[in-house]
């Protein structure tokens, strides 16, 4: 995984070089902090480690610059200390927050939880089976080079089907997980969204992916 520092300081840089290819991360950085946002975007780093005290602009403008584009993992690495920084980075989208000087087993450790928490999200977050993809965090089902995108509950039914592939969920079972409430639910609801779903599916070339049990349920 790569990791792309903002540091306008030669010696930290150098410190933080070394100590991040120790333990097997890739290392990337830019003096053109001028630009650096666009620099930290295209070099398609996994974890930013941002200092505040910069060149041209601070590193608050540069976070808030990187999140109008993209969810990359923040931690912003400063000398600057009270709580009004933290709360000010945190607040502006950083994902974590660590004052100089800082204790390099800590960092390393923040590093880690921080990657492994956002990208085991993002793996768990696709479904795939019989050839069709499912997004659950941009609530998209593709195939092929086809994709539609999805509502709430039409996700909801594919996420439950595909996560027990191969079993038959009874109809109760999905209006229990859809709407989750003591409220009656007509099952006239459920059929709506079934019918809006396979004809979605059917517009990407999987006419036939969800099966009917007549009587009990569905599955996949």
């Amino acid at each position: 995984m790569k990791i792309f520092v903002v540091e306008d300081e030669t010696e930290i840089c150098k410190e933080l070089s070394v100590l991040l290819q120790k333990y097997g991360y890739a290392y990337e950085s830019s003096t053109d902090f001028a630009h650096i946002a666009d620099h930290i975007l295209k070099a398609e780093a996994d974890l930013v480690l941002l200092d505040i005290n910069l060149p041209y602009q601070d590193g608050y403008t540069i976070c808030h610059e990187i999140r109008k584009q993209s969810d990359i993992p923040i931690i912003v690495l400063t000398s600057r200390n009270t709580d009004f920084d933290e709360l000010m980075s945190l607040n502006i989208g950083a994902d974590d927050f660590i004052s100089k000087p800082y204790n390099a087993q800590v960092l390393i450790a923040r590093i880690q939880k921080i990657l492994k928490r956002t990208y085991e999200a993002q793996v768990n977050s696709v479904l795939i089976h019989k050839g069709l993809t499912i997004n659950l965090l941009k609530a998209t089902a593709s195939y092929g080079d086809k994709e539609v995108d999805l509502t709430k509950n039409e996700l909801g039914i594919l996420r439950l089907l595909v996560v027990n592939k191969g079993n038959v969920i009874p109809r109760d079972a999905i209006i229990d997980e859809l709407w989750q409430s003591d409220e009656f639910i007509d099952e006239n609801t459920l059929n709506v969204n079934i019918v809006r779903l396979r004809k979605k599916l059917s517009e990407i070339g999987t006419p036939d992916y969800l099966e009917t049990k007549r009587g009990f349920g569905y599955k996949v």
